[in-house]
């Protein structure tokens, strides 16, 4: 599949499951010779094919990861300078409607449930905002009953109120809704796909709209048609073989950017961890090989945000300021309520990086970087 393959239709119909395992040899066969010809071209400032993501992304370039880190440092510092933004989650429900196999807020998990009320997202807003973030992610458990498209009305109500900046990780929406949510100033929505492999995903999605592969991909089409500023993309690391899934991001951002030129797209690299009635990892994916999958993204792609959360452990944060990634979240809390009230029998799944905002800001600075609160500045209207 070239580049030029990727027609107007729907993204969806460019995931076969006949390719899937024909995509997984062909990154197991790249030789050396491929993955030294891809950095040669990258260091020409030459567009990169995703035959030529394939080579990044395979077995044969792991001899290669320093010369790769250099790459991602020198054109990650060429298109954003040496700057981090910073962002928390704000979870405001663990309500969920979807049975998932690795999720701790699936349905049929025991685990208390329960959705902030408004006098409850003020405080959380509060606390968020004593500790210096502008930019907000909404995070829900997908229920449409409980977490619909009204109340996620009333809470941006509140939450505009306190942040320069909101975006949203939560079921997907229809196209008009999402309209919606752009007129209230939703500026980013975040919708992952888990894994691109058709059957697999159908066993991982036991009950719930989750379940629907097609529509969940379609997702970040009919965002770009509502008019939203930017889309994340990503799979869940550890469901399914890491390289063929981050194959297919890359095909899916390819096809995006080609459809709607004038967005901006992020990508994250979420691995698998521990949780309420969480399954075992499939695939694990050390962390050299998170380091080669993140600098083979910059390399293929030098406008893309890359995000790293606080999933990863301190030490590995730390490295991976120079190394590609243009956004960190820092100090979350992956349970309603969290900031306010501290309950972690409410939370979809454990952090490893627990440090303060304070301490993550103040190692990005100790590193030479800038932290960026917010990247815009409300022009002055005239009365």
């Amino acid at each position: 599949m070239t580049d030029h393959q990727l027609s107007d239709q729907s993204f969806s119909q460019h995931v076969v499951m006949d390719e899937w395992q024909q995509m997984a040899c062909e990154i197991n066969a790249v030789d050396d010779n491929a993955v030294v010809q891809v950095l040669a071209k990258s260091k020409a400032n030459q567009r990169l094919s995703l035959n030529d993501f394939k080579a990044l992304i395979s077995p044969a370039a792991a001899p290669y990861l320093e010369h790769m880190a250099a790459e991602s440092q020198r054109l990650t510092q060429q298109r954003f300078g040496k700057t981090i933004q910073l962002f928390v989650p704000l979870y405001l429900s663990n309500m969920c409607s979807n049975i998932c196999t690795y999720c701790g807020f699936s349905m049929e998990n025991k685990i208390r449930r329960t959705t902030l009320s408004f006098e409850q997202i003020h405080k959380e807003a509060q606390a968020i905002k004593a500790k210096g973030f502008e930019h907000v992610l909404i995070v829900t458990g997908e229920s449409e009953r409980k977490v619909g498209i009204e109340y996620f009305e009333s809470a941006l109500s509140v939450l505009k109120e306190y942040f320069s900046h909101i975006a949203m990780e939560v079921q997907p929406l229809k196209e008009h809704e999402y309209r919606r949510l752009h007129e209230l100033g939703v500026e980013s929505i975040l919708v992952y796909q888990e894994t691109y492999h058709r059957e697999k995903y159908a066993k991982y999605h036991l009950k719930g709209k989750k379940s629907d592969f097609d529509y969940r991909l379609q997702t970040p089409e009919r965002v770009g048609r509502a008019g939203i500023n930017k889309v994340g993309l990503g799979c869940l690391l550890g469901l399914e073989d890491w390289r063929t899934d981050a194959f297919y991001v890359a095909k899916q951002l390819r096809f995006l950017e080609k459809q709607f030129w004038s967005m901006k797209f992020s990508l994250a690299f979420p691995r698998l961890r521990p949780c309420e009635g969480g399954g075992e990892v499939n695939s694990p994916m050390s962390e050299r090989e998170l380091v080669q999958l993140i600098c083979a993204y910059r390399i293929f792609n030098q406008q893309v945000e890359l995000s790293l959360s606080t999933r990863e452990s301190a030490v590995f944060r730390n490295n991976m300021v120079a190394l590609g990634i243009t956004t960190m979240s820092a100090e979350s809390k992956t349970q309603p309520g969290g900031y306010a009230n501290d309950d972690k029998s409410l939370e979809q799944f454990s952090i490893d990086d627990n440090r303060s905002v304070d301490d993550v800001a103040q190692m990005i600075t100790d590193k030479g970087y800038q932290v960026v609160w917010k990247d815009w500045q409300q022009g002055l209207v005239s009365q």
